[in-house]
């Protein structure tokens, strides 16, 4: 039995590795694929009759490990100087924005289909407010640098600012200014924290000789995320600034500090790093996806009665995101299809209490929004592909400077003759 499960596990990786290969070809995000995935296991083991226990506890386990590579990858990916100020500006106020206007008109919707208190509604509409970076960075990886560093950015903050928002609201009964001056302690706390907890990472990073050095100082990320977490520190800030601090090292190395820890030797160290991260976030989200496809009830995810509502907060969410892309002079396409819910979305909505949850945000409403919301990113990725091929032939022209096949500098016009 044992040898069996292994097989099992060993094969669906390696379908999930298949599908990761394939995804930047055939345009359908991998989650769709694992969803699919884990339901069809979940299929074939009712009709063969193996009883497997229950892998809720699990689920809960891998997003949250999920979530902190996650976000943890996005960190060490982005390039941070003055020039991503304003990308880095925008994005947050976009996230910021978005956040809150869904949450106002989801709670107010909630509160015309039933007599809800409005902190309630609020907590409710959390999670189907928030874009899942597990989903979202993944899908990107075809689009311009550009729309994939904005992408990056916004679904970081917007996971990192719904889990704040979230978190607040859980931990205060009553919001006033005690609550709110609570919560500038706690952000100033974390940031000493995350200070010193860099340096200090940085530090093992640089001293550790054994030939295991990368598990432990993950273990310790995540062992500090944990622990802000049962204080109702904001940890997620933490692990995106870490990410951001040692991924930009090359930038840091005049202040004195870090000179004194030999940057050179630590970049090496941190594409090692970051090497593992990704291939650890991608095993932890596999992991997730395919154990929420195999929970998936049948009768959830097709349950006629929650699907119109459904629908509607999918189309409030696209609707509210090409309005806010406008409003910010971005262009729209391809980015307003980039809006997935999904592990941040499942992680929120099984922390709510069960004496605040509300029956319209049940989890049939949770499961059909990931899926309606990741097909709509799906066929918006199709849509922009021949635009992304044609941008990816321009690119090609622009960064090969040489010319002609003599090595001939062409000229602007020239350039422009040969295009045409």
């Amino acid at each position: 039995m044992t040898l069996s499960i292994i097989i099992i596990i060993c094969t669906l990786l390696l379908l999930a590795y298949l599908f990761d290969l394939t995804s930047s070809k055939t345009k359908i995000p991998t989650v769709i694929l694992l969803l699919v995935l884990g339901y069809l296991v979940r299929q074939g083991a009712n009709y063969f009759d193996v009883e497997i226990p229950d892998l809720t506890m699990f689920l809960q386990l891998f997003g949250t490990l999920g979530l902190i590579l996650i976000v943890l990858e996005g960190g060490l990916e982005l390039d941070f100087d003055k020039s991503k100020l304003k990308v880095l500006r925008k994005s947050f106020l976009i996230s910021l924005l978005s956040i809150v206007l869904l949450s106002f008109v989801f709670t107010m919707f909630l509160q015309l289909v039933g007599d809800y208190d409005i902190k309630n509604s609020i907590i409710n509409a959390i999670p189907i407010c928030v874009i899942s970076s597990a989903i979202a960075i993944p899908s990107v990886r075809h689009l311009s640098n550009e729309d994939k560093e904005f992408i990056i950015y916004e679904s970081s903050f917007s996971d990192v600012l719904g889990v704040l928002f979230f978190d607040f609201l859980i931990t205060h009964e009553v919001i006033n200014g005690h609550a709110f001056g609570q919560f500038g302690v706690d952000m100033m706390i974390l940031v000493v924290v995350s200070f010193f907890a860099t340096l200090l990472l940085l530090f093992l990073l640089k001293n550790i000789k054994h030939h295991i050095k990368f598990i432990p100082i993950i273990i310790l990320i995540v062992l500090i995320y944990a622990v802000a977490e049962v204080f109702h520190l904001p940890a997620l800030i933490f692990i995106l600034v870490f990410g951001l601090f040692i991924g930009n090292l090359n930038r840091l190395k005049e202040i004195n500090l870090i000179r004194k820890l030999r940057p050179a030797f630590l970049l090496r160290e941190v594409k090692k790093f970051s090497e593992l991260v990704t291939e650890g976030a991608f095993l932890i989200r596999t992991m997730f996806f395919l154990i929420f496809g195999f929970l998936i009830e049948t009768d959830e995810l097709l349950n006629p009665s929650t699907f119109l509502i459904s629908l509607s907060i999918v189309a409030i969410i696209f609707l509210i995101r090409f309005i806010v892309l406008k409003t910010f002079k971005l262009q729209a396409k391809p980015l307003v299809f980039v809006a997935p819910r999904g592990l941040i979305t499942i992680l929120l909505f099984l922390a709510i209490p069960d004496a605040i949850e509300i029956d319209v945000i049940n989890k049939s409403v949770i499961i059909q929004v990931i899926v309606i919301s990741a097909i709509v990113m799906m066929i918006g990725m199709m849509m922009s592909k021949e635009k992304s091929k044609q941008s990816d032939e321009v690119e090609t022209v622009v960064d090969n400077p040489l010319g002609d096949e003599n090595g001939k500098d062409l000229t602007n016009s020239e350039l422009i003759n040969n295009n045409s």
